[in-house]
């Protein structure tokens, strides 16, 4: 089934809580990079396609409505021009405060050594994520504050220039349901999460 909904923003910008919202409404199941892993092959998948492999798009998101997160928020501009039907949601964040989040979490985590006895599949995930996040998002440099500050400003700039305005939601998680909603047409939902707009997450 063809994709409804793009997420463009860098992960630590709300991506889970928006994973969960648009499955509230509706719009789900959504890829995350939670569900790398609940994929089988997907990690292998997703590290042919970093090193150069042309991807299956219809093979990788058949299960799934929405995609929101890296891996999938690295080919946001693939995935726009493949599904010209999906609209595009950017998730955006204080820069400072998003800094801080991914250095803690995101970086943290690629620069972790991972145990001696780790599974194929769990080593070229690794590889990907270094190659997509650490490489070719910000060269080497994602610890730099200055650097890593002004490659998260460039890409939502980029998004804003890019996808037609019609199209595209600069959101963020904390205005809550309304812009969303008044976005994708969709009613307000009664249910509440209380992890939706929580800007921390990832």
């Amino acid at each position: 089934m063809p994709l409804k909904v793009i997420g463009a923003g860098f992960g630590r910008t709300g991506t889970m809580s928006l994973k969960y919202a648009l499955e509230i409404l509706g719009l789900g199941p959504c890829y995350h990079m939670v569900e790398v892993g609940n994929n089988d092959g997907h990690r292998i998948r997703w590290n042919e396609i970093a090193f150069g492999k042309k991807p299956d798009w219809d093979f990788m998101f058949e299960n799934y409505n929405a995609v929101v997160d890296w891996p999938a928020r690295h080919y946001w501009q693939q995935l726009a021009a493949y599904y010209p039907e999906a609209k595009v949601i950017l998730t955006v964040r204080d820069s400072e405060a998003w800094f801080r989040s991914f250095t803690d979490t995101i970086y943290s985590t690629i620069h972790r050594p991972l145990p001696a006895d780790a599974p194929e599949e769990n080593r070229r995930h690794r590889q990907t994520i270094h190659k997509i996040i650490t490489e070719d998002t910000f060269h080497f440099k994602g610890d730099d504050k200055i650097h890593a500050i002004n490659v998260f400003t460039e890409n939502n700039e980029k998004v804003r220039k890019t996808i037609a305005p019609e199209r595209l939601l600069i959101y963020e998680i904390a205005k809550g349901w309304e812009p969303l909603c008044a976005f994708l047409d969709v009613p307000i939902p009664a249910e509440r999460v209380t992890r939706f707009g929580d800007a921390a997450r990832s």
